[in-house]
């Protein structure tokens, strides 16, 4: 488990303080990888198709780190790398997601590679909520479990 950093509100407004950890898009790309495209590693968010830079990643990789989003634990084959994972504070996230998701099947439906999690998100989000949830337990339970108790959700 990383260190993490006391992350102290810079405002009274809960906008702003939500904006400071995700006010950019490689945030919340990085955490959609993690709920949708099962990507645990560091060249992982970097095979991406948005591009990410390195020294974007690691930023904000670690920012979502000290705001405990995520958290991240050694790689078995490689102990100098890393795996990353959703905390239950990051998990929380997934119902955020799905809604821009939704609005974005109002404002871009002709998007041809989303037309697949689009029809998901309309004919049951119940379902797909508990598809997703579920990919990430059997993830936790193959590398996190055996390593240290998981907190409860």
């Amino acid at each position: 488990m990383s260190n993490k950093k006391s992350c102290s509100p810079r405002s009274e407004c809960v906008l702003s303080n939500v904006l400071d950890i995700f006010g950019d898009k490689w945030t919340l790309l990085i955490i959609r990888d993690l709920f949708f495209f099962n990507k645990h590693e560091y060249k992982d968010f970097l095979n991406s198709p948005e591009a990410i830079a390195t020294n974007i990643l690691s930023e904000r990789l670690k920012r979502l780190q000290d705001s405990e989003i995520i958290d991240e634990l050694p790689h078995p084959d490689n102990k100098s790398r890393k795996l990353y994972y959703l905390t239950a504070k990051g998990k929380a996230l997934l119902p955020v997601l799905l809604e821009m998701a939704r609005w974005g099947t109002k404002y871009f439906p002709d998007l041809p590679a989303m037309q697949g999690f689009y029809r998901r998100i309309n004919q049951d989000e119940n379902k797909l909520k508990k598809l997703v949830l579920d990919s990430i337990k059997r993830w936790e339970r193959a590398n996190i479990m055996p390593n240290r108790p998981l907190a409860k959700d």
